[in-house]
């Protein structure tokens, strides 16, 4: 694991490559770290071509100057800026992608043959990271391999999709955000971004901590809220922003694996605590175990609640 330090605060960043080695344990009990206690951290190593990311980075910039940049500063939010006025908008570019379970990359205005293939080449191998990913953060919550996987399906599997956006250059930084702070509502986000210009941060400990631009096409990734509620509270979405700036045009590629419309969301039947029991029942049991793991004793707590032997 390597650790980026900015601002006194050490974002996690996880090397896949030391997954099928020596190292597995320690890389996954850091995977879960970052889960549990951060909510967003860094993956190298993680099996996407990075040619291929850095085609497709070099692409959507490319459509936004010769498709949308100008649109974006005939803006009416823009004339407003320009008089010192504000507004509850982000001073963003964006167009939204839907991949799984149907495409509507054809319908983007403007797009290209080209860019069609390119990004449906890059979401394939990112699908396969994504569900990667998930198998490893139900292995550490202790569920079933494809348990998010499975939870997050309607007929045709979860919902796959990206927010494609360009921050550009704002004149008054100090009265527009680039995107407001928000967490995010579905389930592991997947960002590629720019690898020169900064602006998203990350809520942790009360503290703004400033995500660097990724260098060699790490991926970043965080939290959503549905993943929150499904590992009952354990990996907890995580609250951020991006900042505008004067001078740099920022890149992001945020690519969500998210729970189909119709999958019914609920925390895991696994994790969730034990309820219905007297108090005395579980002091007995306490006065046995009191230095050992809280967590058996809550699991040895729902069986008897289900009325199974301990």
């Amino acid at each position: 694991m390597v650790l980026i330090k900015e601002r006194e605060m050490e974002i996690p960043v996880i090397d896949f490559s030391e997954l099928d080695g020596e190292n597995r344990i320690k890389t996954m009990s850091l995977l879960d770290h970052a889960c549990d206690k951060w909510g967003f951290f860094m993956v190298d190593n993680h099996g996407v071509d990075k040619e291929l990311m850095e085609k497709v980075k070099k692409m959507i910039n490319s459509h936004y100057e010769d498709h949308l940049k100008e649109k974006f500063y005939q803006s009416e939010m823009v004339k407003a800026l320009s008089e010192g006025k504000t507004s509850d908008a982000d001073w963003e570019s964006s167009f939204f992608i839907w991949h799984k379970p149907t495409s509507n990359i054809c319908r983007i205005p403007n797009i290209s043959d080209e860019l069609i293939k390119t990004m449906d080449e890059y979401v394939s191998q990112l699908h396969k990271f994504a569900e990667r990913l998930s198998n490893l953060m139900c292995e550490n919550l202790g569920l079933s391999q494809e348990y998010i996987t499975n939870a997050f399906s309607g007929p045709e599997g979860p919902a796959f999709g990206t927010k494609v956006a360009k921050y550009p250059e704002c004149p008054r930084p100090e009265l527009m955000r680039g995107l407001r702070e928000h967490t995010d509502a579905g389930g592991i986000i997947l960002l590629l971004q720019d690898d020169q210009v900064p602006g998203l941060e990350f809520l942790k400990d009360g503290k703004w901590v400033p995500i660097p631009p990724s260098k060699n096409n790490t991926i970043f990734v965080n939290t959503g809220d549905q993943l929150e509620i499904l590992s009952n509270g354990r990996y907890k979405s995580a609250v951020h922003r991006v900042m505008t700036l004067k001078d740099g045009c920022r890149l992001s590629l945020a690519t969500f694996y998210n729970p189909a419309g119709d999958a019914v969301i609920s925390p895991a039947p696994e994790l969730l605590y034990p309820s219905g029991y007297q108090f005395q029942d579980y002091l007995k049991l306490y006065s046995t175990t009191k230095f050992g793991d809280k967590g058996s004793r809550f699991h040895t707590m729902k069986k008897m609640e289900n009325g199974d032997s301990v």
